[in-house]
């Protein structure tokens, strides 16, 4: 029997999620610990996670709008190429041990860190998004098997997808973000269709952690477009290096 002050702190933590996986990416590392933390099963939390993941995305989605900031119709091309992807994500089962999944995670996500930091710096102002023809297909996609590992787990996915489309298509971060999601909004609807089914979702929970990632997604998303990409530059970094220490040690 969970007591009142065990909501208060899944709101405290979707507000922090919200928040981080609105302006880099990686917050489910924090959500998903936390639900198990206050009884669930594994699957279940994952589950219950699709929930605020879909509120959060769906206020970051607004708040980046009412900013003046979309990708339409990119961002749709490239959700639905994800929402297929996701599908299938969502029913793989894979047999591999935590410990060794989170230190492959944990060397992705310093590969990221180094990505950041030496690659050569672009003056996004000066070069054309690349949004069309091959560009398109190419990140069509790959947002395919984005998608698929969106179902899957989904956490880190965030880093990976903005520093693509900023790297591939040339878009600035903020616009990447504002592309993100959208696109994690899409696919993760099919994820989390594809566990109610399944009977892996606590609504109730799920619910009250997305008043959380739902609150913390809008501030993140108005207040990153007011500071624009040196902030989301710095956070990505911050993130990411703390993130890949958690999964390496703890």
């Amino acid at each position: 029997m969970l007591e009142w002050y065990h909501y208060c702190l899944l709101v405290a933590v979707g507000f922090a999620v919200g928040f981080i996986n609105t302006v880099a990416g990686g917050g489910s590392l924090l959500s998903l610990p936390t639900l198990i933390f206050l009884g669930l099963p594994p699957a279940m939390a994952n589950g219950t996670n699709r929930v605020a993941i879909v509120i959060q995305n769906a206020m970051a989605t607004a708040g980046f709008k009412s900013k003046g900031i979309s990708t339409y119709p990119f961002n749709i091309y490239l959700g639905i190429s994800a929402f297929l992807g996701a599908i299938i994500g969502a029913y793989i089962a894979v047999d591999i041990d935590d410990e060794t999944f989170n230190r492959i995670l944990a060397i992705v996500m310093m590969a990221v860190v180094l990505i950041i930091i030496f690659k050569p710096k672009m003056r996004i102002d000066d070069i054309q998004e690349r949004l069309t023809g091959k560009y398109l297909w190419i990140a069509i996609i790959v947002f395919f098997f984005f998608g698929i590992y969106g179902g899957f787990i989904n956490a880190g996915l965030g880093f990976l997808t903005i520093l693509f489309l900023h790297y591939f298509n040339h878009m600035s971060l903020v616009r990447s973000n504002a592309t993100k999601v959208v696109v994690v909004l899409i696919y993760m609807l099919s994820a989390l269709v594809v566990f109610a089914y399944n009977d892996k979702v606590d609504w109730k929970l799920g619910l009250i952690l997305a008043i959380g990632n739902g609150s913390g997604a809008w501030f993140a998303s108005r207040f990153s477009v007011n500071k624009g990409d040196g902030f989301i530059k710095t956070f990505l970094v911050i993130a990411v290096v703390l993130m890949a220490i958690k999964l390496w040690f703890f």
